[in-house]
């Protein structure tokens, strides 16, 4: 969601931050800025700029020579206020010495806020961030460490912050709760971000803070600790992303470049884990034996948005090749409804940063209570892939657009490699398994066919992007596909669409069909066809349009697009891919910021 990036050192800083601002534009917001630590003799505080809007718009309101030695920026998703210039970040003390960037929601910030105004504190903007800034700068300490320390101590939700101070020019103070920071390490300079994105073209020596960590960046030497003040030794990664892989590559979007990508990030999630000799595959990162894997008696998968719609695909798959009972549920309702957490139930975590808070959350209220929880995420070291007992990781690369594709296509490939390999420890015959490897090794091509039919995709979505409305339906498999296909074009396009079941369009969603309210359909040549082609008929005989996405023709459909076919159970990752570019080609036709919905950002780090 919001993005941080910081930077102390040499170099012209205002450039700097701009550049890790741009970056993390993926992310979402609504408003960006900058505060700068003067260089030593500059009369005044600090220097701060900042501006609703993009970061292009802040850009026009620096002021001339705007160095300094030190700096923090920030775009900010709004919670508390409207997009604003009184309520972007950074966010200053009274005095002018503080400045806060900060990701994450103060729950108790109202109370503070009360507080702080009581004691005659005049609060300039409605945000829950600036609380914080005032207890740095009335906290009664000897050291800034020592400030922070003091004002998280008021603080109850979640942060990820970084402060100056005018009294201590050599330094910026981070702290992490919930909300990634990541710290970067260069030759006499120090970076800080909530993402490597803002860190690649600089560093690739990272280390990423725990919750409950707090760092002290000088320009030549870092420290961690935590919020107790006791020291800890974090060790340095390597990003293995290059700083490439976050640009267009001559795409017009990064949607359309993701969505291209697909072939080969399906090929790297299955390199070097297919078992020819025994017909299944190599998943060493679950942390699962043998016997333990027999020992699962269900197995429940908790996610958000397409990576729910992930699960569902998962649980289905589970249950077909491996006979257990599986199923899929929000991981943001999961914890609410007080669970029974059972010793013999597998839990899944999944999503794309490995950070999302919803998620998260729900793994940490499982592991309080005993349960084994793996993760299955994008992103090396990320918090879920930290607290989780093992996992997948599903190696898509850096994905930037705020719609997932490739990620979500690749999670399911990771679905189908964990459903093959718990169905062969069970009772999966060796001809099953040799059908499902060979199904899954002729993805890649039959992915790259799929996007060759682009340019009739894109007629297509030119013919029904003006609906008032759209449907979606699918039966078993394809349902999943029909949720995750709804869900990407209101994300993309804002056209309203809804998802339900085949068998259940009868039981009230028909009274929706008209021929402003086209339906698509998913319709594999599996034993549910001719039920499929029943609903087909039900949708015709109220005047309904559809388009069909299908392994052939269909004589009812007013459109097809012919996918090519894979073994049943891997079908639902091929239907996926033209309803991906359905939506990006009715975003595109009807002028929509793509990378850029409105409302929405990539990584969803507050409750």
């Amino acid at each position: 969601m919001c993005g941080i990036v910081g930077y102390i050192g040499k170099r012209d800083i205002a450039p700097l931050l701009l550049e890790g601002l741009q970056r993390l534009e993926y992310r979402g917001y609504d408003s960006a800025g900058i505060a700068l630590q003067p260089r030593p003799g500059t009369a005044g505080g600090l220097r701060t700029a900042k501006a609703k809007g993009r970061v292009r718009d802040l850009r026009d309101r620096l002021p001339k020579r705007f160095t300094g030695t030190a700096g923090i920026a920030h775009t900010r998703w709004a919670t508390h206020g409207a997009p604003s210039d009184a309520n972007a970040h950074p966010h200053l003390d009274a005095s002018g010495k503080v400045a806060v960037v900060h990701n994450g929601i103060i729950d108790n910030a109202a109370d503070l806020r009360a507080k702080l105004a009581a004691d005659g504190v005049e609060l300039v903007s409605d945000t829950d961030t600036e609380v914080l800034a005032h207890l740095v700068g009335r906290a009664q300490a000897e050291t800034l460490e020592e400030k922070v320390r003091h004002a998280l101590g008021g603080i109850e939700g979640t942060y990820g912050v970084a402060v100056l101070h005018a009294d201590f020019p050599d330094r910026i103070v981070v702290a992490r709760n919930g909300s990634p920071v990541v710290l970067g390490l260069g030759e006499k300079e120090m970076f800080v971000a909530s993402d490597v994105a803002a860190l690649v073209t600089h560093t690739r020596q990272v280390i990423t803070l725990g919750d409950g960590e707090m760092a002290t960046l000088k320009a030549d030497e870092y420290r961690t600790y935590t919020t107790e003040g006791s020291r800890t030794s974090a060790a340095p990664t390597v990003v293995e992303w290059e700083a490439e892989s976050y640009d267009r590559g001559g795409h017009e979007t990064y949607m359309h470049k993701e969505i291209h990508e697909q072939p080969d990030a399906v090929d790297r999630v299955l390199r070097g884990r297919l078992d020819e000799r025994f017909s299944t595959v190599h998943l060493g990162g679950l942390n699962l034996d043998a016997r333990e894997a027999r020992g699962v008696r269900r197995v429940k998968i908790l996610g958000c948005g397409s990576a729910y719609h992930t699960g569902l695909i998962g649980a289905h798959l589970i249950e077909e090749l491996a006979r257990v009972p599986a199923d899929a549920e929000p991981a943001s309702e999961f914890r609410y409804r007080n669970p029974v957490v059972d010793p013999d139930t597998l839990y899944l975590a999944v999503s794309q940063s490995g950070e999302t808070y919803d998620t998260l959350a729900a793994v940490q209220e499982l592991k309080r209570k005993g349960a084994r929880v793996l993760g299955v995420v994008n992103v090396v070291g990320s918090a879920i892939a930290r607290e989780t007992d093992g996992g997948m990781y599903v190696h898509a690369g850096p994905e930037v657009s705020v719609v997932s594709t490739k990620c979500f296509t690749n999670t399911a490939v990771a679905f189908a490699l964990l459903a093959l390999h718990l169905g062969r420890i069970r009772d999966l015959s060796v001809a099953d398994g040799r059908r499902i490897l060979a199904g899954l090794r002729r993805l890649p091509g039959q992915i790259a066919e799929v996007l060759r039919d682009e340019e009739r995709i894109a007629a297509l979505a030119g013919r029904y992007a003006h609906a008032r409305s759209m449907m979606f339906v699918g039966r078993v498999r394809g349902f999943p596909v029909a949720r995750e296909a709804s869900l990407k074009l209101k994300e993309v396009s804002y056209v309203h669409a809804e998802a339900y079941p085949a068998s259940e369009l009868k039981h009230g969603p028909l009274a929706l069909i008209d021929p402003d309210v086209p339906t698509v359909a998913v319709v594999p040549d599996d034993d549910l066809l001719e039920k499929n082609r029943a609903t087909l008929e039900e949708i015709k005989a109220r005047g309904g349009r559809i388009l069909a996405v299908a392994h052939q023709e269909q004589p009812r459909a007013d459109d097809t697009i012919v996918v090519p076919r894979n073994e049943p159970e891997l079908d639902p990752v091929l239907m996926g891919i033209p309803l991906q570019l359905l939506a990006y080609h009715t975003a595109l036709a009807l002028g929509r910021d793509i990378d850029k919905p409105r409302n929405l950002a990539k990584s969803v780090t507050v409750e």
